[in-house]
């Protein structure tokens, strides 16, 4: 697809009463050039088509840096993107959503599954998201590292999972401090006026330090203002993740501007923002019990890892990894541009075991096989599925880009430097300890064997973090919202658990959690399975005031069924 775009600002006659375009600017859309839209006025509207019938529109608007004193020299520009309802016979408006992360990208995730989510919530209403502060077309960017060569050379350099070896913790906390500080020192003071003209990134202002203005308050700020700017009174969202955290932020604060607000995969609201963390894992070993036990179901046939009975199953893993710890897999070269060869750690199938419960239908068949392979000692399935799964690519060398900056702004999946500038500055966990995070370590693999130590990088992450927010919401989550909330929640999720979703139902009256009996993060997997006739277009759409109504069922894939909900 060639870049062929002129930015356009939006005119009034463009625009109906309910806030959407009558008439669009025509032109091709491939990525947002942050010298022309930083002189941009107001909106401004591009125009693209994806596969050859899916028009998606990419809004572009400057927002205040800080919220707190607004102020000209400082602001954001925010990507925005909108799938037009193409049912206009009973237009409902748009449904806004975020994908998780933090630090995932709207603009990718409409552009990837949009259409599916339009099918699901009903194609009279539009899908609005947004690259949030720091994240892919928006800016400022947050990077850490001044080139792209440097960015990948400090990926490779990572430290084992925590379990590993000995020591190993005190290596990962040293490196998470060292990212702290690099983070501080690229986002910091020392960035100027001339400095950001000459990245194109010239919204952002001298000394404005942008990490202080990621919060998710401000990105619930941000929503707000998009959603009155797009002429709505109340917002229609649906979060995912740590989409729920911005839905819960957004529903603390203005409460009275919810008109329907689905909460799906919940990142508890407390622990999020006190950095505890404590109890996101509860249930996925619940998660690896699935694969052990449908493993064994299916046969040595089916599953390449069969054995006798589940727990032989998981003895047989444990001892796989035991013996990784100390003869990992060699996988000779040549396998990519550089001929080298690769290595198989115990932590690398950690991390892959850690991956796949948030995919366990998709997952377990493959991680199976390769589980089986590597038993027999051959690494390179492990290295096909990393590669086809998006967890791993092989370093290839940049002749050029050893001085080349990293480009804001980009299209991008995520960025992981803002997930570790969000889950800080809303903790607010300054001082982490090694005595404290080895109590921590301790407590996560007791709750599960599986990923414990895969996901301590959820308190380690913040080690040496010194940068505090200028706006920052702890809190109280609670609130009459306008209408009931709806969370949803998997029987087993190996991240956003069961308990998260009560634990925050609890704080906004008559609000209703949806439980279905199936495994993995949040429902988006399963939405192949749902009838479209009972679908979150009742939750969405409903006008009877009766959430419960609303309930969805399955209608292909009998095997995952719903339990009754309960209401708080």
């Amino acid at each position: 697809m060639k870049s062929a775009y002129e930015p356009l600002p939006i005119r009034s006659d463009m625009v109906a009463r309910r806030g959407r375009p009558t008439s669009l600017p025509t032109g091709l859309w491939y990525g947002i050039n942050a010298t022309k839209t930083s002189n941009a006025q107001g909106w401004m509207y591009v125009r693209f088509t994806l596969d050859c019938e899916l028009i998606l529109t990419v809004i572009v608007k400057k927002l205040p840096l800080d919220w707190l004193e607004p102020s000209d020299d400082a602001r954001a520009v925010i990507a925005i993107i909108r799938l037009p309802a193409s049912d206009m016979r009973d237009y409902k408006g748009p449904v806004f959503t975020n994908p998780g992360g933090p630090g995932g990208s709207g603009v990718f995730a409409l552009r990837d599954r949009g259409k599916l989510l339009q099918t699901i919530v009903g194609r009279n209403h539009d899908i609005i998201s947004f690259d949030p502060r720091g994240v892919g077309v928006s800016t400022p960017r947050i990077e850490c590292w001044p080139s792209v060569q440097s960015k990948k050379i400090w990926a490779l350099q990572h430290a084992g999972v925590a379990d590993s070896h000995p020591g190993v913790l005190y290596d990962a906390f040293a490196r998470s401090s060292a990212h702290s500080q690099a983070c501080a020192l690229s986002m910091g003071n020392a960035r100027s006026v001339e400095q950001a003209s000459a990245n194109n990134s010239n919204d952002t202002v001298a000394g404005a330090e942008p990490l202080k203005y990621v919060s998710t308050v401000s990105v619930a700020r941000d929503m707000l203002e998009i959603m009155e700017k797009t002429g709505q009174e109340k917002l229609k969202y649906w979060g995912f993740s740590y989409g729920t955290i911005l839905g819960g932020v957004f529903a603390a604060m203005w409460p009275e501007k919810i008109e329907r607000l689905v909460s799906d995969g919940n990142v508890d609201y407390s622990e999020w923002f006190t950095d505890a963390h404590a109890t996101f894992l509860q249930d996925a070993d619940k998660v690896m019990a699935t694969f052990y036990n449908l493993c064994h179901l299916s046969g040595p046939d089916k599953c390449a890892f069969y054995a006798a009975s589940p727990s032989a199953i998981e003895a047989r893993l444990d001892a796989l990894l035991e013996r990784l710890k100390k003869y990992p897999i060699i996988v000779p070269g040549p396998l990519h541009a550089l001929d080298l060869p690769e290595i198989i750690y115990y932590s690398s199938l950690k991390r892959m075991i850690s991956a796949a419960l948030y995919r366990p239908v998709h997952m377990f068949p493959a991680l199976a096989k390769v589980l089986a392979a590597l038993e027999a000692g051959d690494g390179r399935p492990f290295l096909d599925l990393n590669e086809a799964e998006g967890f791993w690519e092989p370093f290839r060398y940049d002749c050029n880009s050893g001085d080349m900056p990293v480009q804001p702004p980009e299209t991008e999946e995520g960025n992981d430097e803002i997930f570790k500038a969000v889950l800080c500055t809303d903790g607010g966990r300054t001082n982490e300890s090694i005595a404290n995070l080895e109590e921590y370590l301790e407590a996560l693999i007791r709750q599960s064997k599986a990923s414990g130590a895969v996901n301590l990088n959820f308190r380690i992450s913040c080690a040496g973090w010194t940068v505090r927010p200028k706006w920052m919401f702890k809190g109280p989550f609670t609130g009459n919202t306008s209408f009931p909330i709806l969370y949803i929640a998997n029987e087993a999720d190996n991240v956003t658990p069961l308990r998260s979703a009560r634990n925050n139902a609890k704080g906004f009256p008559n609000s209703t959690l949806l439980i279905q009996e199936s495994y993995g993060a949040d429902m988006m997997p399963f939405q192949n399975s749902l009838d479209a006739s009972a679908t979150a277009s009742d939750i969405v759409s409903d006008t009877s005031g009766d959430i419960r109504s609303a309930v969805w069922e399955l209608s292909r894939q009998k095997q995952h069924m719903w339990k009754p909900l309960y209401t708080y």
